[in-house]
């Protein structure tokens, strides 16, 4: 795994990049699929909805390891399978929404680089999505593994 952080003028920004041993596609569907996404990213059972394709909404609620949910909506900004993805996600109190880029690069026939992308208004906000995406890729590279051995 390797993680960038950056201070630019519009903001802070990290990039947390791995290599997944599953073929693009089974990552694309993975991040993807309502169902297949519900069962890898910490999210409450039959919360997670997703209309993938530009402007399309999404929603899933998340849960902490310390028992909290906290809801998350948000819609597709653009999406062009199975290699680039990007979301807006909803901020309470901000006007616009806050966007992940996800890229998906083939590394030969049976494992994918995923290099998430964020940029947030203040140190702290960045930290903490970044804690909350590496989650989320840890989850997504355990259930990968898992689906290759069953």
């Amino acid at each position: 795994m390797s993680t960038g952080q950056t201070t630019a003028a519009n903001g802070f920004s990290y990039a947390l990049t791995r290599v997944l041993d599953a073929p693009v596609a089974r990552v694309w569907r993975a991040w993807t699929t309502p169902e297949q996404y519900a069962q890898w990213a910490p999210a409450a059972p039959g919360s997670v909805e997703m209309d993938v394709c530009p402007g399309g909404a999404w929603k899933a609620t998340m849960l902490t390891p310390d028992g909290g949910a906290f809801p998350l909506t948000g819609s597709y900004v653009e999406v062009a399978e199975p290699s680039h993805l990007i979301l807006g996600m909803d901020v309470p109190g901000r006007p616009d929404q806050v966007t992940m880029t996800l890229e998906l690069t083939e590394q030969g026939l049976d494992r994918t680089e995923i290099v998430l992308r964020q940029t947030s208004d203040t140190a702290e906000e960045r930290d903490m999505a970044e804690q909350g995406s590496g989650m989320l890729l840890d989850g997504l590279a355990g259930d990968l593994t898992e689906r290759a051995r069953g």
